[in-house]
């Protein structure tokens, strides 16, 4: 998949930016770049490998240091809501921001 000079003036109006043709040239050649890397990638047979949990795995024998799933700190939502302007069923209230 490559990208056009025209696809990269539809995302830059998309993305609100105005970029300069010198600009617009330099996205192409690095987003196209990028592109080729995924291809690449896309091509690399991985068929019968395991998913690593962590890059280091491939190194040595790694134990994920995981903590244990306990409750550390009581509820304050109550008190954390008081100096709310709005809350309805322990939820913070805001003004509709999309119509």
């Amino acid at each position: 998949m490559s990208l056009t000079s025209a696809d990269i003036a539809r995302i830059a109006n998309l993305a609100r930016l105005e970029l300069k043709p010198l600009e617009s040239e330099r996205m192409l050649t690095q987003i196209n770049g990028f592109f080729d890397l995924v291809e690449k990638m896309r091509a690399v047979d991985t068929s019968g490998l395991q998913p690593l949990a962590h890059p280091v795995a491939t190194l040595q024998d790694i134990a994920l240091r995981l903590r244990e799933d306990r409750v550390s700190e009581p509820n304050q939502r109550e008190a954390n809501q008081r100096s709310a302007p709005a809350v309805e069923h322990g939820l913070f209230l805001v003004p509709k921001v999309i119509e």
